[in-house]
């Protein structure tokens, strides 16, 4: 078996964490069950591109159990924990192409590597997958049946494919799911960006200026989270709507050249590029500390930091001082990359439990149903996105009432009022 890991010699460490996530995957543990006894994936060759931790272990461990042929490389260079890598490919026999720090060519030929094992199903998380097999494999595109993609950044590419009509085969946008975005994208970011933001700066977040770029689902998760711990929360954006729900929300509104004049963190989730550009680093409060929790690392305009700067150094891990010339010191967090994966373990296992049921469930989607698709992005159906809401609070052993017969008549008239 062909693989591109750190070392094999870290694979217990990493079986510990993999087991210890399932305990908080419910939904994967019934899903499990039904594919071990149906195996509506058997025979299929899927290619994973995924941030490779112990909760998208439990994933791959799904797809096998419906009987998937399952490899893995990584969608970010430094989202990678190396012993959960070790564990995949030790004791769960899944390749994996993934190493955390790889530089940009280390990470593209893992990439490479996963689409050379002739994948017929992709599951992307970013879309580099897809964009690779589009730009540099289309003789191997007409074997592929169809993917599935997790991420916001990966859909609006993917939609900006299908408008352009170069989407050579189905995808079901995963990131659309209720039960993926309304959980993953605002409780599991909100949180897990802040804790990659502490364990990389040791900051107290209470009477701190907090700036959160973008009130999307990531965004006003952040907002939420940064408020319960005492931050004094300000919020950027380009949508009118959105920029009014944050006002309505207690939140300050202004622009970025405002806010950075007067914040402590600032971190970008938007999605979009420059957020933070070169005008703003030239006001922006001595000391700031700038993050980004959007999937690529083009939110932050590094480039312009680094040649404006006249001093670098490396403080902590994932924590790097640029001084400027007049003299203000400027703290970039984790290269401005994924801060939430990159200087902690990202997302909780209970939150990416039904994160990756949906994927679970796409594949199979896919799998049954891509004779009848056509080139396009799909959301999954309602269906299955309730089945798992379902499958998630009798986990939790939570029962929710029932229409009765009387008030489904109720609800289909028109002849009854006041």
């Amino acid at each position: 078996m062909k693989y591109d890991i750190k070392d094999i010699k870290l694979s217990d460490s990493g079986l510990k964490r993999i087991e210890w996530a399932y305990q908080d995957m419910p939904v994967l543990k019934t899903i499990i069950k039904d594919f071990e006894k149906t195996k509506p994936l058997k025979n299929r060759k899927l290619g994973a591109c995924l941030h490779v931790t112990a909760e998208t272990a439990n994933l791959m461990r799904v797809l096998k159990a419906g009987g998937a042929d399952v490899f893995l490389c990584a969608s970010n260079p430094l989202s990678t924990q190396d012993d959960v890598a070790a564990s995949l490919v030790k004791h769960f026999n899944v390749p994996v192409f993934a190493i955390k720090g790889v530089n940009q060519t280390g990470y593209y030929k893992h990439i490479k590597s996963v689409i050379d094992l002739k994948p017929v199903i992709t599951m992307d998380d970013g879309a580099d997958l897809v964009s690779m097999l589009h730009k540099d494999y289309k003789n191997h595109i007409k074997n592929v049946v169809g993917g599935t993609e997790e991420t916001t950044t990966g859909v609006i590419r993917l939609k900006a494919m299908e408008t352009h009509k170069v989407l050579q085969y189905p995808i079901i946008a995963v990131n659309d799911s209720y039960t993926k975005y309304m959980f993953d994208n605002r409780y599991g970011t909100g949180q897990s960006t802040l804790d990659g933001i502490l364990r990389a700066t040791n900051r107290l977040l209470a009477g701190s200026t907090l700036t959160v770029a973008g009130y999307g689902w990531c965004g006003r998760g952040l907002a939420m989270k940064a408020r319960g711990m005492g931050a004094n929360v300000i919020v950027t954006e380009i949508d009118s709507i959105k920029a009014l729900e944050a006002l309505m929300d207690g939140f300050r509104v202004m622009k970025m050249d405002e806010a950075c004049r007067i914040s402590d963190f600032i971190v970008t989730l938007t999605g979009d590029i420059n957020v933070i550009d070169e005008k703003h680093f030239k006001i922006m409060k001595n000391n700031c500390i700038i993050a980004n929790s959007g999937h690529f690392d083009v939110e932050i305009n590094t480039k312009a930091l680094q040649k404006i700067s006249v001093k670098q150094k490396e403080i902590r891990p994932f924590l790097k001082e640029y001084t400027l010339k007049n003299g203000k010191n400027i703290y970039l967090l984790a290269e401005g990359r994924l801060i939430n994966l990159s200087s902690a373990e990202g997302h909780p296992a209970c939150v990416m439990d039904m994160s990756f049921a949906n994927q679970a469930l796409s594949a199979k989607y896919i799998s049954d149903n891509y004779k009848k698709l056509e080139k396009k992005v799909y959301k999954l159906p309602d269906a299955l996105d309730i089945d798992i809401a379902k499958r998630k609070l009798f986990a939790m052993g939570i029962e929710t009432d029932k229409l009765t017969k009387e008030q489904q008549e109720y609800l289909k008239s028109w002849e009854l009022g006041t």
